[in-house]
């Protein structure tokens, strides 16, 4: 009996997602003749840390957190879980302290990732909707103060997790593999602990930015009527009005970035919500349950990759330095090889 449909989808889609995210090298985990794949997420840390993409430093401080966050998620999901339990099984990975810790990695980093998006999403909210709150709030040290205290309660919290594996087997007195602890299933404490942790991530950061984009957008839309009145009973000048064409680029940015997120997730919110009244969960590799599950933790994965391409379609300044990175190489080349 073959594998599962979803089963060679994600053996073809964690290689994938990993040459994207990260960069390859000419190994046999992406074909024997793969080339290098650049790493998108490590491109955006490196271009956006530069400050010359036309942003401010408090949203270029967010974006880079986002971005090193998505990297940790990268690594420790598709490649550290995924493609080492397809391609490299009983590695040095395998043992289970280690495999425990990627675990938490795992959890920690996209905790990490999904609340600096709720935290991007809640500065530009303040930005646009709290004129009186804007200049305490929307700085540089608020938005190091925010990534960091997100980073910190983040991995308190997924702390647990690595205390949830048990060994699969012991050889040699080595613990090999990691599997749930029977008592993960039967102690009230773990089923408080894993729906607080699902109460937490996905949940309320889908419905925070759900309202939040909600709140601006009708601000959005108040404060344009207003502005157009106010200029047309002025002097009926036609030259652009560069505070809205600024506002109109940031609000691009926020809108693309949060509907993404909501978007690749809402089937892992779907799921989630729907097991939980239900109490009906997948028995089979081949239950349509399982399948919509596999798809739904690929879709949230893809949320790790995305960023950076909104970056590119968005942002004018970010493609011309994106242009500029991509052309230093070659034009170094170009010098040394010059006679």
């Amino acid at each position: 009996m073959g594998y599962p449909l979803i089963f060679q989808v994600e053996e073809i889609y964690y290689p994938v997602l990993a040459a994207v995210g990260v960069p390859g090298k000419n190994i046999k985990l992406f074909t024997e003749a793969s080339p290098s794949f650049f790493l998108v997420n490590l491109v955006a840390i490196v271009i956006l840390s530069r400050g010359k993409c036309g942003l401010s430093k408090c949203i270029t401080r967010y974006l880079v957190g986002m971005a090193c966050a998505d990297l940790l998620v990268i690594i420790s999901d598709p490649i550290l879980g995924g493609i080492r339990l397809i391609y490299f099984p009983l590695s040095f990975l395998d043992i289970t302290p280690v495999c425990s810790l990627i675990e938490a990695m795992v959890f920690s980093s996209t905790m990490v990732s999904v609340w600096l998006t709720v935290a991007f999403t809640f500065d530009r909210f303040v930005a646009i909707c709290c004129e009186k709150l804007k200049t305490k709030y929307c700085t540089e040290r608020t938005a190091a103060v925010v990534i960091g205290t997100v980073s910190v309660l983040s991995c308190l919290e997924c702390a647990p997790w690595y205390f949830a594996s048990a060994p699969y087997s012991i050889i040699d007195n080595v613990s090999w593999s990691c599997q749930l602890k029977p008592s993960y299933y039967t102690s009230l404490a773990w089923t408080a602990f894993v729906l607080f942790h699902r109460i937490l991530t996905p949940c309320v950061p889908f419905f925070i930015i759900l309202l939040l984009n909600v709140l601006t957008v009708r601000r959005i839309l108040v404060a344009s009527r207003v502005r157009r009145e106010h200029r047309g009973r002025s002097n009926g000048e036609n030259h652009k009005d560069i505070e809205m064409l600024n506002r109109r680029k940031s609000i691009t940015l926020l809108f693309s970035i949060t509907g993404s997120f909501i978007l690749l997730w809402t089937t892992e919110v779907v799921v989630y919500i729907y097991q939980r009244i239900t109490n009906i969960y997948p028995f089979s590799f081949t239950d349509p349950l399982y399948t919509t599950e596999s798809v739904a933790g690929l879709l949230q994965l893809l949320s790790s990759c995305t960023n950076t391409c909104i970056y590119v379609l968005t942002q004018t300044k970010f493609r011309e330095e994106l242009q500029n990175v991509v052309k230093y190489p070659i034009n170094l080349i170009l010098k040394l090889v010059k006679p």
